[in-house]
């Protein structure tokens, strides 16, 4: 579905999504990268469980929240990639009191 253009010139990057390697490139949102790797979610919602993720990639939807670098509740379509970067999968609502 979402795929890098073959002759991307950018730099590749490595980042670290919930302890495996992922391939980004400079430039490139988390979100971003995270969809080009095949990994379509970002967190859990509280209530149900279900899986959300990148939705509006502009900011305004707040469904691609996640753990960067031990920050919870960060906008993955909002913050750019750099190496050795560590994302996890948020579960719940993480950063609002909840474990």
């Amino acid at each position: 579905m979402f795929a890098r253009p073959r002759d991307a010139a950018a730099p590749a990057l490595t980042i670290v999504v919930d302890g495996a390697r992922v391939a980004a490139r400079e430039g490139e949102s988390v979100a971003a990268a995270l969809l080009a790797s095949g990994r379509l979610a970002t967190r859990t919602t509280p209530v149900s469980g279900a899986a959300r993720g990148p939705w509006c990639l502009m900011g305004a939807c707040f469904d691609c929240l996640c753990i960067i670098d031990g920050e919870p509740s960060r906008q993955a379509c909002l913050v750019a990639v750099r190496d050795g970067m560590t994302v996890e999968t948020q579960r719940g609502a993480r950063g609002l009191g909840e474990e």
